[in-house]
C-alpha cells in the first residue's frame, strides 16, 4: 500500500487535499463492489494483513479514500477493529486472506462477540469452484465463525457482494452490537460487475425492541421508589447505547448510589459522591457490600457474567432484580429478573424516568455506602525499602496524563490494577478485554484506539510483561504509523495472575507461570524504532513518565514491579461477594 492510503485523513471536514468530497469508487468488479459498500457506510479506516485471496480486496483500496493500517498480525487487526469500535462507537473493520489469515481472526472476533463490539471481519476465500478440496490456504471460515458472529456470510455473487457487506456492516452495530463476517471467495471479488450497492440495511427480520412494555415500566418504577436500598449497577449496554449521560442523570436525579461491570466502568464518574466503582471478583469491597444488601437492583446493559456474581445462590441474596437489556436472551440466563424490561437501555431510563413520581427514601442506604467506602479503602502498602508497587505506577499515569485519556489494557493483575487504580470519569476511556480475558489485547488494541481518538487525546496502554509478549509485533505498526502512544509495561517477570492462583490455591507450586529470562523491553523498544525506559526505583518514576508522555511517537517504559505484589480484594472463584479476600491469609 502507499504512504496515501495509510495514513488517516487529516479532519473530517477535509477529506481531500483540497477540501473536496471523496470520490466514490467505481465498481466494476465484486471487490470495487465492496470497498464502494464500506465507503457508503462511512467506513473511514480499517486494519489488516495482505494475502492472495483478499488481494482484489485489497487492489480495489488502492484509489479509495478509506485508511487501511497494515498489521503485523491478523490477530492484532482483529483487536485494533475492536479497540476503534469501543473508542468511536463505530463499527471497526478487519481483513485477512483464506485460511491461516481467517484462522487467526478468531481469537478477536471471539472477543468482540463475548464484549459485544461491533467488528466486522472480510476475509479471503479459495474460488468457489474449490472450496470444499482442501485447497492451499482453504479453511471453512464460515463454519468455523458461526459460534462467534452475530451473523456471517459468504458472498457468491459479484452483483450482490457488495449489498452483504453493507448488510454485515449495519447489523454489526446495531441492536445489540457484535461481530459479524462475509467470507469473499477470490473468483467473486474478481468477477465484472457495474451494480452499484445499495443502501446498507439490516436484515428484515432483525427488529430489536428498543422500549420496554409501558406496564412492566410502570411496574418497576413503583418498586424503585418503594425501595429502601436500591441500587444501579451500569453495565457495558449502557456505552453502547450511548446512554451514560442518561445513566448517570437518573442516578443523580433519585439519588441511588451506583455501581458498575467492569466494561461499564467510566459511564458513572468515578469520583461521583454515588459512584462505587466496579464490583465483582477484583472489584471494591464497598461495591461489593452494596450488591450484597441491596433490597433493590437495577441492572442496566449487563449479562450478569460469573465473574461479576461469583456464586449465583449467593449474588445479590437481598434485592429484587430490575434487568434492562435490549437483548431479550440474557433475561433469566443467569440471574432471575423480577422485573425484566427488554429494549435499548437509555430509551428505557427514559421511560422509567417519565413514570418516576417520587425518589425512594434511601438517606440511610446512602449513608451506609459511604461508611463502607471508609471501611473498604482502595489503598496499598508502599514501603520504600521494597520494590516499587503497580499500584503506584497507575497512579502516577493516572496523574500525569489528562483526564480524559484513553486507557487500553491486557488481562492479568495489570488490567486488575489499571482499572482500580485509574480514575475514569468518561464512557469508552477505558479498553480492554473482558468477557474473552485474552492477553495481548492491549497493544493492538492501543493502535486502533488512538485511530479513532480525537486529536491530542492521550491514548496509555498498561500491559504486563507475559501480554506484551504475546503481541509485541504490533509495536512496529506504532513507529511505522507515528502513533503517540504510550506502553507502560508492569513487569513481575511472571505471568501474574496465575501465580497469584498459584499461590492461593495450588500450594505455591508455580508450574509455568514464571519467566527464568525475559527480555530488556526498554532495548527491545528501541529496537523496533521506540523510546523505551527502564524504571525500577519509585525515584525514578515521575521522570519516566512524564519523558514518556511527552515523546512524540510511540514509548514504552519497563515498571519492574514487585513480583509477589498481588490484586486485592479478591472473590474466590464461585464465592459470595460480601465474603471478599483482602490478603491471601483469608482465602
Amino acid at each position: 500500500m502507499s504512504e496515501r492510503t495509510t495514513q488517516p485523513p487529516e479532519t473530517e471536514a477535509e477529506d481531500t487535499e483540497d477540501g473536496t468530497e471523496p470520490t466514490p469508487t467505481t465498481v466494476s468488479s465484486g471487490a470495487t463492489s465492496v470497498v464502494r459498500a464500506l465507503e457508503n457506510t462511512g467506513i473511514e479506516v480499517m486494519f489488516g494483513v495482505q494475502g492472495g485471496a483478499i488481494m482484489p480486496v485489497y487492489d480495489a483500496l488502492w484509489d479509495s479514500n478509506i485508511s487501511h493500517i497494515m498489521m503485523a498480525h491478523e490477530q492484532g487487526a482483529a483487536h485494533a477493529a475492536d479497540a476503534y469500535n469501543v473508542v468511536s462507537g463505530e463499527p471497526g473493520v478487519c481483513l485477512a486472506t483464506s485460511g491461516p489469515g481467517a484462522t487467526n481472526l478468531v481469537t478477536g472476533i471471539a472477543d468482540a462477540n463475548m464484549d459485544s463490539d461491533a467488528v466486522v471481519a472480510l476475509t479471503g476465500q479459495v474460488p468457489q469452484s474449490m472450496v470444499g478440496s482442501d485447497a492451499f490456504q482453504e479453511t471453512d471460515t464460515t463454519g468455523i465463525t458461526a459460534p462467534i458472529t452475530k451473523n456471517n456470510y459468504f458472498a457468491s455473487d459479484a452483483d450482490t457482494a457488495g449489498d452483504t457487506v453493507g448488510e454485515a456492516v449495519a447489523l454489526a452495530g446495531s441492536g445489540r452490537p457484535g461481530p459479524t463476517l462475509v467470507d469473499l471467495p477470490k473468483d467473486v471479488t474478481g468477477a465484472e460487475t457495474d451494480r452499484e450497492p445499495g443502501m446498507a440495511q439490516t436484515p428484515e427480520a432483525y427488529t430489536p425492541q428498543n422500549e420496554a412494555d409501558p406496564a412492566s415500566v410502570e411496574e418497576a418504577a413503583h418498586t424503585i421508589q418503594s425501595a429502601d436500598k436500591p441500587l444501579l449497577l451500569f453495565g457495558g449496554g449502557i456505552v453502547k447505547a450511548n446512554a451514560a449521560e442518561t445513566a448517570r442523570e437518573f442516578a443523580t436525579s433519585y439519588g441511588i448510589p451506583v455501581v458498575t461491570t467492569m466494561p461499564g466502568i467510566g459511564t458513572m464518574p468515578e469520583d461521583h459522591d454515588l459512584c462505587l466503582s466496579w464490583a465483582g471478583m477484583h472489584g471494591t469491597g464497598y461495591a461489593n457490600m452494596a450488591i450484597s444488601h441491596a433490597d433493590l437492583l437495577i441492572g442496566v446493559g449487563t449479562r450478569f457474567d460469573d465473574r461479576l456474581t461469583g456464586g449465583i445462590e449467593t449474588f445479590a441474596p437481598e434485592a429484587e432484580v430490575i434487568h434492562i437489556d435490549i437483548d431479550p436472551a440474557e433475561i433469566n440466563k443467569n440471574i432471575h429478573a423480577d422485573y425484566p424490561l427488554i429494549g435499548d437501555a437509555g430509551r428505557v431510563l427514559e421511560q422509567l424516568d417519565g413514570s418516576m413520581t417520587t425518589a425512594p427514601d434511601a438517606d440511610e442506604w446512602r449513608e451506609q455506602c459511604l461508611t463502607w467506602q471508609e471501611e473498604y479503602p482502595m489503598d496499598y502498602a508502599a514501603p520504600e525499602d521494597e520494590p516499587l508497587k503497580p499500584q503506584f505506577v497507575v497512579e502516577a499515569l493516572d496523574e500525569a496524563t489528562s483526564d480524559g485519556a484513553i486507557v487500553t489494557s491486557g488481562v492479568g493483575q495489570h488490567q486488575m490494577w489499571a482499572s482500580q487504580y485509574w480514575t475514569f470519569r468518561e464512557p469508552r476511556k477505558w479498553v480492554s478485554s473482558h468477557g474473552l480475558g485474552t492477553m495481548g489485547y492491549g497493544l493492538p488494541a492501543a493502535i486502533g484506539a488512538k485511530m479513532a481518538a480525537d486529536d491530542g487525546e492521550e491514548v496509555v496502554c498498561i500491559d504486563g510483561d507475559g501480554s506484551f509478549l504475546m503481541t509485541v509485533q504490533e509495536l512496529s505498526v506504532a513507529v511505522r504509523e507515528d502513533l503517540d502512544i504510550t506502553v507502560a509495561i508492569l513487569n513481575n517477570e511472571y505471568i501474574g495472575m496465575v501465580r497469584q492462583w498459584q499461590d492461593a490455591f495450588f500450594e505455591g507450586r508455580h508450574m509455568a507461570a514464571g519467566y527464568s529470562w525475559i527480555p530488556e523491553f526498554d532495548k527491545l523498544a528501541e529496537a523496533f524504532g521506540a523510546r523505551g525506559w527502564r524504571v525500577d526505583d519509585y525515584d525514578e518514576v515521575a521522570d519516566a513518565v512524564e519523558e514518556a508522555l511527552a515523546y512524540d511517537g510511540p514509548s514504552v517504559v519497563d515498571f519492574h514491579i514487585d513480583p509477589a505484589e498481588n490484586v486485592y480484594p479478591m472473590v474466590p472463584s464461585g464465592g459470595a461477594n460480601d465474603k471478599f479476600a483482602l490478603s491471601e491469609d483469608q482465602l
